[in-house]
């Protein structure tokens, strides 16, 4: 067992790990930016915004795990903030190193690697990374920058690049497509032949805590995922039986899809649920000894549920 400060405690990943973490029976510090940030069980500790300069010490006394979480989210992240996280990551990396930590526990993303995959070429943790956006060149950049720090000083250094997490409390995209699908819209998606990986929130969370005290997991690129990858046209099924609603779909052409991956606006979202995005994960499974303990259908079910509760 271990102490372990977790940055970014407050948001969706964040609270889910530290719980996780104090159930595995770790000592649990949260780093929140507010006050009234409550995080179940976990010692809150508020920092504020966090930058090159915020002074890490009061954090770290007999820390000797950091997962550091707290990223903007890409939709919403400024241009500034997006060039400022690398040189945080280094100034939280170097001073866990300078007060004794062991090992740095990065969740970067496979926006990392790359948007999106040919059908049935997945991205793996050993190709060549090929970010397309600002924020995935960026979660890039840090990578490497703890890479150096990790050379520089010891400590060890775990790269965690998860796709689209999902699970109770998800917002963004994936909440957009459960209400469109609850709505009975019907949606246009029928005929798309695509995969993508997702992982589970507690997923995601079992994978982390491995990845935290793991041998095998120092130095590593871990890509994880559910391990099934789902076509849209299958989510949208999926989803749809776990709200007890109808799925609603008709096709388009697919010139229809391409035109509108260009349009400045909604583009991103048009991507998402019609171009492949597929992780192999094998090589973590085989490293860690891991596995999703939580299937999909009872993921999805868990998901739609809490979205039915909520609204």
């Amino acid at each position: 067992m271990a102490r372990i400060l977790v940055t970014g405690a407050g948001g969706f990943v964040g609270r889910a790990l530290c719980k996780g973490l104090v159930e595995r029976g770790h000592s649990v510090i949260a780093v929140v930016r507010d006050a009234a940030t409550a995080v179940d069980r976990a010692e809150p500790l508020q920092l504020g915004e966090f930058s090159p300069r915020t002074d890490w010490s009061p954090a770290l006394a007999g820390v000797e795990i950091v997962i550091h979480l707290a990223q903007r989210a890409h939709r919403r992240a400024s241009t500034e903030t997006l060039a400022a996280e690398p040189a945080t990551a280094v100034a939280l990396a170097r001073a866990a190193a300078g007060t004794g930590a062991r090992r740095l526990v990065f969740i970067s993303s496979i926006k990392a690697m790359g948007e999106s995959t040919t059908l049935g070429r997945p991205f793996r943790a050993d190709a060549a990374p090929t970010p397309q956006d600002a924020y995935g060149r960026r979660k890039l950049a840090t990578e490497a920058a703890l890479a150096a720090i990790s050379r520089e000083t010891g400590i060890e250094i775990a790269t965690i690049r998860p796709p689209l997490v999902y699970g109770p409390g998800v917002g963004a995209n994936f909440r957009a497509l459960m209400r469109l699908v609850a709505s009975g819209v019907p949606l246009p998606f029928k005929a798309i032949d695509n995969r993508r990986s997702l992982i589970f929130l507690d997923n995601l969370v079992d994978a982390t805590a491995l990845a935290a005290v793991h041998p095998d997991a120092a130095g590593a690129n871990l890509l994880v995922s559910d391990g099934a990858d789902l076509s849209t046209p299958a989510l949208i099924e999926a989803l749809a039986d776990a709200l007890g609603c109808p799925a609603r779909l008709f096709a388009l052409p697919d010139f229809v899809f391409a035109l509108g991956r260009r349009l400045p606006r909604i583009g991103h979202a048009v991507a998402s649920l019609t171009l492949s995005a597929q992780i192999d994960d094998r090589p973590t499974r085989d490293r860690l000894g891991w596995g999703p303990p939580v299937p999909v259908a009872v993921a999805l079910a868990a998901t739609a549920a809490a979205f039915r509760g909520a609204r």
